[in-house]
C-alpha cells in the first residue's frame, strides 16, 4: 500500500517528533546510516498536493519544538506547485496549522538577474506563498539580485554566506557548528561550517542529476564554503548563487521532489549509489532524514519491491 508523503511523514513525526537540533557533523548515524525514504505519488498533481500537506505537518511539529521553523525552499514547476498548495492549506487547514509569521525562509539557490526578472525563484515564490501568507520582510532571506549592490556574483555568495553566519548566531535558529556530511566528505569537503537550524530543505532535481545549481562535474560539487557563485550553467541563465553540498547536508530533513520520465534515470542513479561529482543529487541528504518525493514517471526506472 503506498501512503503520500503527507501520511508517511505524520507517522514519522508521531513515533520520532523534531528534537532540539543536533547535528551529527563528522558523519554520524543519521547522517551516514539513515535509508533514504522514497515516497511515490501517481502523478505531479498528486504530489505536490501531498507534500504541501507533509510541509504544514513538519513545519507545524518544529514550531511546537522550537518557537520558530525554517525552511529552503526551490524553484521550477514541482516546487512552485508544492507552495501554492502550501498557501492554500493556510486558507484552509487541513490538521496542522503554521504560524507563517514565524517561518525563516531560505533559498537553495537563485539565478543572478535582475530583481524584477521573472527567472528568480525569489518572484514565484513572494507570489504564490511568501505575500499570500504574510512572511514577515525580516524572515524572508532573498539572495541577491544582480542589479543590488553587487555586481558580481562572488560578492553576492559571500554575503549570503555572511546572512547564514549571522542568523546562526540568533537563539531561536541557533545551531551546533556543521563539519562535512558524509556525502561533501566523500568529494573532500572539510572545515567547520557555521549554520542556522534548516527544519526542511527542499530540492528539485534537473534531468542530469543537478541540485540547487550544483551540476555534474562543476566546481561546486567540491565546494566546500557555504555558499558559492556559479558561472557558465549549462542551463540558462547561466550565472547563479548556490548553497552547496555540505549547506544542504546540514539540513535536518532533505526532501527531493522530482516529477517527470525524463528525470527517471538520475533518479535510478542516485539511488544506487552514483558519485555526487556525477550525479549531485546523490550527495544531498538530511541529518535526520532523506526524502525522495517522486511521481510514477520520476520512480519508472526504480526497481519494483
Amino acid at each position: 500500500m503506498t501512503h503520500s508523503p503527507g501520511e508517511r511523514i505524520a507517522a514519522a513525526l508521531k513515533k520520532d517528533p523534531p528534537a532540539p537540533h543536533r547535528s551529527h557533523a563528522r558523519g554520524g548515524p543519521l547522517q551516514e546510516g539513515h535509508v533514504p525514504d522514497v515516497v511515490v505519488e501517481p502523478d505531479a498533481d498528486q504530489l505536490a498536493r501531498s507534500v504541501a500537506s507533509a510541509l504544514v505537518a513538519r513545519l507545524s511539529a518544529a514550531q511546537a519544538v522550537h518557537g520558530t521553523a525554517s525552511v529552503v525552499l526551490t524553484g521550477g514547476g514541482i516546487g512552485t506547485a508544492v507552495m501554492k498548495h502550501a498557501a492554500a492549506l493556510a486558507a484552509e487547514p487541513e490538521h496542522a496549522v503554521v504560524d507563517w509569521s514565524g517561518v525563516d525562509v531560505w533559498w537553495g539557490d537563485e539565478r543572478f538577474v535582475p530583481g524584477n526578472d521573472d527567472e528568480r525563484n525569489e518572484r514565484a515564490a513572494r507570489r504564490v506563498l511568501l505575500d499570500p501568507v504574510g512572511v514577515p520582510a525580516g524572515r524572508v532571506h532573498a539572495m541577491p539580485a544582480s542589479d543590488t549592490r553587487f555586481a558580481e556574483p562572488e560578492d553576492a555568495a559571500a554575503w549570503y554566506a555572511d546572512e547564514l553566519t549571522a542568523a546562526a548566531t540568533r537563539p531561536e535558529l541557533t545551531a551546533p557548528p556543521q563539519g562535512p556530511a558524509a556525502s561533501s566528505r566523500a568529494v573532500g569537503g572539510g572545515g567547520i561550517l557555521q549554520l542556522p537550524r534548516f527544519d526542511v530543505l527542499l530540492l528539485g532535481m534537473g534531468a542530469e542529476g543537478h541540485v540547487a545549481s550544483i551540476f555534474p562535474e562543476s566546481p561546486a560539487v567540491t565546494a566546500e564554503r557555504t555558499v558559492v557563485a556559479v558561472r557558465d550553467c549549462p542551463k540558462p541563465p547561466p550565472t547563479r548563487i548556490s548553497l552547496t553540498l555540505p549547506a544542504i547536508c546540514s539540513a535536518e530533513e532533505v526532501w527531493l521532489l522530482v516529477s517527470g520520465e525524463a528525470k527517471a534515470p538520475a533518479v535510478a542513479r542516485a539511488l544506487s549509489g552514483a558519485a555526487p561529482t556525477d550525479v549531485p543529487a546523490a550527495g544531498a541528504r538530511g541529518t535526520r532524514a532523506t526524502r525522495w518525493l517522486l511521481d510514477a514517471a520520476a520512480a519508472s526506472r526504480l526497481p519494483r519491491t
